[in-house]
């Protein structure tokens, strides 16, 4: 059965999941910087997959912040607000 919650532990809930966004995407984005290893037979794969990850987390970070902060954020170049 779904459990309800009120509305102080959904806000407590999103800004948990906020966190853990914004601590993820500095984890990628340090390890998109980071240099193949000498000899990478995948030619910087693993820096590709950070920087999709990166990218995919900012995402998240950027919906999170809108939820929390709704219209603190600005309007993103080439939107229609």
């Amino acid at each position: 059965m779904a459990e309800v919650v009120d509305s102080d532990e959904l806000l407590r809930r999103i800004q948990r999941a906020r966190r853990y966004a914004h601590e993820e995407l500095r984890t990628w984005e340090a390890r998109a910087r980071e240099p193949a290893p000498p000899g990478d037979p995948g030619g910087g794969d693993a820096a590709r997959e950070a920087r999709s990850r990166q990218l995919a987390y900012e995402a998240v970070v950027r919906v999170l912040d809108e939820i929390v902060s709704p219209g603190h954020h600005g309007a993103e170049p080439g939107s229609d607000d």
